[in-house]
């Protein structure tokens, strides 16, 4: 309350809280948990499913965590909804899926969506 500006309470607060180790490693736990939870609804399409997965990936990586695009394919592969199945298993025999990309799986699957 004895600060004047905007600036310096701004200042005052990622001081006291953003730089601390401990929050910062609550706010990543908090996100992995988030993104274990994730899973596609029937009436989402692909981009905005994956655009999600994305930002908590960013996210995470912003806050100091690792966090592997690899992980993204097999979240996106794993949670996509009845749908899609067919382009999946298609592009498990077509690909080997542990050096596949995201733009890859996206693409496949947006394909089968139009």
């Amino acid at each position: 309350m004895a600060l004047k500006s905007a600036k310096a309470i701004w200042d005052y607060l990622e001081k006291e809280y953003a730089g601390d180790e401990r929050i910062r490693s609550m706010h990543v736990l908090n996100l992995m948990r988030e993104f274990e939870l994730q899973r596609m609804k029937e009436s989402k399409i692909v981009k905005d499913y994956t655009d999600k997965l994305l930002n908590i990936a960013n996210k995470i990586r912003l806050l100091g965590g690792d966090f592997a695009d690899s992980r993204i394919v097999e979240k996106n592969l794993v949670t996509m909804s009845e749908r899609y199945q067919a382009s999946i298993v298609s592009l498990e025999n077509k690909k080997d899926l542990s050096k596949i990309t995201l733009a890859e799986v996206v693409h496949a699957l947006q394909a089968q969506e139009q």
